[in-house]
């Protein structure tokens, strides 16, 4: 008998979503041997019944899904039920508890957190902006950054200026090198917008060091 334990995803959207559920459920879990079968766009009956028919013929099937329309998790339950495979909808006691405490009723629409709204295209519009500025790049249009970066060389700038896009600023990031100077028209024009990064000589760890303004 096997001891892999044969691990089911099914998701009626990209899959992003379960596969940090299972990302956090298996790190509670020491010295378990498993493969993952992931599926996702899993949004038809047929689809559901062709995964539980190869995860019937696997010893130690478990499944863990997040579909939102509530016939196609029925149906997936009672199937996995039927064939006697242990089946868990992530969002099955999340979004009714939900429901009671809003007062209203989810619109369980697939993807419902890739929808394209203002914020999505602020997001995209940072991003953009942050790429077409790294490193010193287009210094012309610098001043309609966010927040404007200064560091010497491996002091995280580049990554600071992505996660900073990903929360919508438009960033910009400037390296610190010996004998040049920084662009007279940036600090006057962004002081309370500039910040600094630093790197420990002890452990060469970078830090956030300083902002000015």
């Amino acid at each position: 008998m096997s001891n892999t334990y044969q691990i089911y995803l099914i998701s009626d959207s990209t899959g992003e979503t379960l596969d940090r559920i299972f990302l956090a459920l298996k790190a509670q879990f020491k010295n378990i041997e498993y493969k993952v079968h992931s599926y996702s766009f899993t949004r038809t009956e047929n689809q559901i019944l062709k995964i539980l028919e190869d995860a019937k013929k696997n010893e130690n099937s478990v499944i863990l899904y997040t579909i939102v329309d509530n016939n196609l998790a029925k149906y997936l339950s009672n199937v996995s039920s039927e064939k006697k495979i242990p089946c868990f909808g992530v969002l099955d006691y999340l979004i009714p508890k939900f429901e009671i405490a809003l007062n209203r009723k989810a619109n369980r629409k697939p993807s419902g957190q890739h929808i394209l709204n203002k914020e999505y295209y602020k997001k995209i519009a940072a991003m953009q902006f942050s790429i077409e500025h790294d490193d010193g790049q287009k210094l012309e249009t610098i001043l309609e950054a966010d927040i404007i970066i200064l560091g010497i060389s491996r002091t995280s700038k580049t990554p600071t200026t992505i996660y900073l896009a990903n929360r919508g600023y438009k960033s910009a990031n400037i390296p610190m090198v010996p004998n040049q100077k920084i662009p007279e028209d940036i600090h006057p024009a962004k002081a309370s917008q500039i910040v600094s990064r630093a790197v420990s000589l002890a452990n060469g760890d970078a830090g956030l060091a300083l902002k000015i303004g």
